[in-house]
């Protein structure tokens, strides 16, 4: 018996297989500051950051691992049943507008968490994934059953692009190859998490900043801040949580934007809220939720989402991370109507936490302050 499962969930049955080696690091730790040893550790381990950890990875501020047991995955696999593809109608946009966009400030969802988001003649892109799979190879692995909302040629000058995390939905080769040809005179600067910009020198691209959590990089007008979200990294079943993973705050003097990537809800959330004071607008996961006792510690549901928004003080958020592909078992159209249901009860209006169709483009002139 062959059992099949879609390659993101394949990437969650690697099991960090460092643990006792951890155990032996921190008893070594703990035995060089009771002798007095502790200068003749190495330079990382005296200044380590409590999300790094002794062996080079990384973890969460307030979950050690984002880890499930083989027999758990195996567990849902076997008994789960995957939910239909459910096509959303693609909206018109105006490519040529957006490519000679300079003044209007506008944001086009082009699918899953990749955003284009245009302010004060600035072109970003969010976690650019504009291909058929997420996966290693373009002819296997998850496929989007939605197509992107716009094509990597029609996309404008690309300024600046931000990396949440190496997942094969967020971090796509094959998009960022293109993107990098097209404008190869003048490539977008892209912001990465701590460890991720090795992976973009081996595709000779060079005009990568990495960035641990709370780093600033100043970027033309705009502040670029990495900040901790709870998720986890991994390209392959040996590279668990070696790069770290990151939220992204712009900040532009008129405009402040959050991203949020791909999280589990955590106390991050109320940390970022006292951090900044509020935001204008937020990118927030909505899907890939469910089996919720497999995949709470990683993916927000609506609720969830809703109470990041009120967490972090945004004025408006923007839902994404769901209708693009089917990595988890809640039915496609679930996420958007729980959204609603959680913002009714919150007395909170939907134009504050609002949903877009795939390719749509709206203008934020409402968000000007």
């Amino acid at each position: 018996m062959v059992i099949i499962i879609d390659f993101k969930s394949y990437l969650i049955l690697y099991k960090q297989v460092t643990l006792y080696r951890l155990k032996i690091l921190s008893v070594l730790l703990i035995v060089g500051l009771l002798c007095g040893c502790f200068q003749n550790l190495p330079l990382f381990a005296q200044n380590m950051k409590s999300h790094h950890l002794a062996d080079g990875t990384f973890k969460n501020n307030y979950i050690d691992s984002i880890d499930k047991p083989f027999s758990e995955l195996l567990k849902w696999q076997w008994n789960r049943v995957s939910p239909e593809p459910l096509a959303f109608p693609l909206a018109e946009n105006d490519p040529v507008f957006l490519k000679n966009n300079r003044i209007e400030p506008t944001l086009t969802w082009i699918g899953h968490s990749t955003l284009l988001l245009q302010f004060d003649g600035f072109n970003i892109l969010t976690d650019p994934h504009m291909t058929q799979r997420a996966s290693p190879v373009s002819f296997a692995g998850p496929k989007r059953f939605m197509k992107p909302g716009i094509s990597i040629e029609e996309l404008p000058h690309i300024d600046l692009i931000v990396i949440s995390h190496n997942h094969y939905d967020h971090l796509d080769r094959l998009t960022l190859e293109k993107i990098y040809q097209k404008q190869e005179d003048q490539p977008p600067k892209i912001f990465v998490p701590l460890r991720q910009k090795k992976w973009f020198e081996g595709l000779d691209m060079t005009n990568v900043v990495e960035m641990d959590w709370w780093e600033e990089q100043e970027f033309e007008v705009w502040k670029i801040h990495a900040v901790p979200v709870q998720h986890w990294s991994s390209r392959s079943l040996w590279d668990r949580n070696q790069v770290l993973w990151a939220g992204w705050v712009l900040e532009h003097p008129k405009f402040r934007f959050f991203f949020a990537g791909d999280t589990g809800y955590s106390k991050d959330f109320i940390n970022l809220g006292k951090e900044f004071d509020g935001f204008d607008l937020a990118a927030i996961p909505i899907g890939a939720y469910e089996p919720r006792w497999f995949m709470k510690q990683s993916h927000i549901n609506p609720e969830e989402s809703v109470k990041i928004h009120q967490d972090i003080n945004s004025r408006y958020s923007v839902a994404i991370h769901w209708g693009t592909f089917l990595f988890t078992d809640e039915p496609v159209d679930e996420p958007p109507q729980r959204l609603k249901n959680e913002l009714a009860k919150k007395s909170i209006p939907n134009e504050r936490f609002f949903l877009m169709q795939h390719g749509e483009t709206r203008s934020l002139k409402f968000l000007l302050r």
